[in-house]
C-alpha cells in the first residue's frame, strides 16, 4: 500500500508540474501576442515620405523600406516630393503635407537651413518628424537616419588612391549647398590631403544634381586640367554625366570615376568599366527605420526624459558598400 501511495503521489506531482508549465507557456504566448498587437496601427493612420527630385531611381529603395514597415505595422503611407532640385518647391510640398496633419513625416532635406523653419512648424504642431538621407542639423526633427557621409567621402578617397596608385590630380563634382554632399566632399578632400601627399584635389565643381550639368562641368575640368587622373562625383545623376563626358573626351580615357548610389544607369556604367566604383547606401534601411521611428513617436512607445522629450537615437548610420565590376550584379533591382 505504501508503494502504491508513493506512486500516486509521484503521478499527482508530475501532473501538477505539467499543469503549471502549460499555464506558464500559455501566459507567455498571451504576453507575446499582446506585445505584437501593441505594434499594430490603424490603416487610416498615414505617414508621409517627402523628398526632392522625386522621380529619380534612388528614392525607390527608400520608399520600398517605408512601405515594408507600413505593411508590418498595418498603417498607410504616402510619397510626396519636389519634382525639381528646388528648395522652395520642397518647402511648399512640406507645408501641404503638414496641413493634412499626418501621423508622422520622414523628409530628406534639400537644404540644411532653408527647410528648418517648416520642419520645426510640423514638430511644434505635434507631428513627429525624422530626417533621412540628408540632414537639417539645427531643426527640431527627432532623428537622422542615413549614411555617415563624411566616412563615405573617406572611403571614396581611399578607393581613388587605390585606383591611381596613390598619385595624381583629382577633382570633385557635387551639390555644394546640400549637407550630405558637403560632408562627402569634406571627407574626401581631408583624407587626400592628410594621407596621400602625392595626390591633389585641384577643384570642386557644382554638378547641380543633373546629368547634363555634371557632364558640362566634367568637360570643363578635362579641358582645364589635362593631367587630371580622377573625379569623385557625390551623387548618381552626376556620375552618369561625368561618365559620358569622359567617354566622349578623346584624351581622358584613363580618368577614373567614383560615383554614388545604385540607379541602373550607374550600375550599367560600372559593369561597362566607364565608372570604376560607386558607393551603395542603405536606402531600404533609411525608409524602413524612418517609419519605425515615426510609429514609436506617434504612439509614445519610446521612453522619455523627465521633460517629456522622447528618447530616440539622434543618429542611425545605415551603412555603405563599395560597388565595383566584381560585385555589381548583386545590386541590380530584382
Amino acid at each position: 500500500m505504501k508503494k502504491l501511495l508513493l506512486v500516486y503521489v509521484f503521478l499527482i506531482g508530475v501532473f501538477l508540474i505539467y499543469v503549471y508549465n502549460y499555464h506558464l507557456q500559455a501566459s507567455r504566448i498571451r504576453t507575446v501576442n499582446q506585445e505584437e498587437q501593441t505594434l499594430q496601427g490603424k490603416i487610416e493612420e498615414t505617414y508621409v515620405m517627402v523628398t526632392f527630385l522625386s522621380g529619380i531611381d534612388y528614392w525607390k529603395n527608400c520608399l520600398k523600406g517605408f512601405e515594408d514597415a507600413a505593411q508590418a505595422l498595418n498603417v498607410s503611407v504616402e510619397y510626396r516630393g519636389a519634382t525639381q532640385y528646388d528648395v522652395n518647391e520642397q518647402v511648399t510640398v512640406l507645408e501641404q503635407v503638414i496641413a493634412k496633419k499626418p501621423a508622422g513625416i520622414a523628409i530628406s532635406a534639400i537644404d540644411p537651413n532653408k527647410l528648418t523653419e517648416t520642419i520645426n512648424k510640423a514638430v511644434e504642431q505635434g507631428i513627429p518628424v525624422v530626417l533621412f538621407d540628408s540632414d537639417a542639423l539645427s531643426s527640431k526633427a527627432f532623428s537622422f537616419l542615413g549614411t555617415n557621409n563624411y566616412n563615405a567621402g573617406v572611403t571614396a578617397a581611399h578607393k581613388m588612391a587605390e585606383l591611381l596608385g596613390k598619385k595624381g590630380k583629382v577633382a570633385v563634382i557635387t551639390l555644394p549647398n546640400q549637407l550630405n554632399h558637403q560632408q562627402r566632399t569634406k571627407g574626401f578632400i581631408e583624407t587626400i590631403d592628410k594621407e596621400y601627399p602625392e595626390m591633389e584635389v585641384v577643384t570642386v565643381k557644382d554638378g547641380k544634381g543633373d546629368a547634363l550639368a555634371s557632364k558640362q562641368a566634367a568637360l570643363e575640368l578635362l579641358k582645364q586640367y589635362p593631367e587630371l587622373s580622377g573625379i569623385f562625383v557625390t551623387e548618381a545623376n552626376g556620375g552618369v554625366g561625368v561618365g559620358e563626358a569622359v567617354a566622349s573626351f578623346a584624351t581622358a580615357k584613363k580618368v577614373k570615376i567614383i560615383s554614388f548610389d545604385t540607379d541602373k544607369r550607374t550600375l550599367d556604367m560600372v559593369k561597362q568599366g566607364m565608372i570604376e566604383a560607386t558607393l551603395a547606401q542603405g536606402a531600404w534601411n533609411m525608409g524602413y527605420w524612418s517609419l519605425q521611428f515615426l510609429f514609436h513617436l506617434h504612439h509614445r512607445l519610446t521612453p522619455s526624459l523627465p521633460s517629456g522629450y522622447p528618447l530616440l537615437p539622434a543618429y542611425m548610420d545605415t551603412g555603405i558598400t563599395v560597388v565595383t565590376k566584381e560585385n555589381v550584379d548583386s545590386f541590380y533591382a530584382k
